[in-house]
């Protein structure tokens, strides 16, 4: 595994004195396996914030949300999860084809507490457990499982306190109609949608675009 800090860290450290303490930190919390405490925390959460990067070498940073347990630890060095319905742009799933480096922030806005994981990625259609009828993983398009390269703690003293108000209506649950995403509604999008989706405006109503950013501002889609 390549050494955590480079020589930019490096010349930060040492312009502030903190060479030492930095060694020791990573000394104390980073680890090359997840840890019984890291498991339970990553596996009771529902949202984590995933960083890929893209063609150009630009970050990108997306939330990923399921239901409590979605992300799976498979052993101490490997963890998956699921890709559900999206956009269209494939942009998290199309960077892991191409560069397998990704980066992962769990949080939790309540306690507060965060764990930050960086590792490498593999995207699959035909993961094992797509095929376990695992309720977290109910409606997946992908599997991603990502292979630990460091997890550790982060000093949660800068998380603002948030309280969990309700869970996202549109995560696919086993034995119900998964609501579809009302931007596919929009009018201007009909004539490019995938075939299987253009029914929806036809049933639920077309809307413009300016009626979808009203209704995401109110927090009604």
């Amino acid at each position: 595994m390549a050494p955590l800090y480079g020589a930019q860290h490096r010349a930060l450290q040492d312009e502030f004195d903190m060479r030492p303490l930095a060694d020791r930190v990573q000394q104390f919390i980073v680890h090359p396996d997840i840890q019984p405490e890291h498991r339970g925390f990553i596996e009771s959460r529902d949202f984590f914030f995933l960083t890929t990067i893209d063609h150009r070498g630009y970050p990108t940073v997306s939330h990923k949300g399921g239901g409590p347990g979605f992300v799976k630890v498979i052993d101490g060095t490997t963890l998956a999860f699921p890709s559900f319905d999206g956009n269209g742009m494939f942009l998290s799933m199309g960077n892991i084809t191409t560069n397998p480096k990704v980066g992962l922030l769990f949080i939790d806005f309540e306690t507060p507490h965060r764990i930050r994981l960086h590792g490498d990625a593999t995207v699959s259609r035909n993961d094992p457990l797509l095929h376990e009828s695992l309720p977290a993983f109910h409606g997946a398009e992908f599997v991603v499982r990502v292979k630990l390269a460091e997890i550790f703690v982060n000093c949660p003293r800068y998380i603002h306190r948030y309280q969990r108000v309700d869970s996202a209506r549109h995560v696919p649950q086993p034995g119900c109609e998964t609501p579809p995403a009302t931007w596919k509604r929009i009018d201007g999008l009909q004539d490019v949608l995938p075939v299987r989706d253009r029914h929806i405006g036809e049933q639920r109503g077309l809307i413009s675009p300016d009626d979808y950013a009203e209704l995401v501002q109110q927090g009604r889609t």
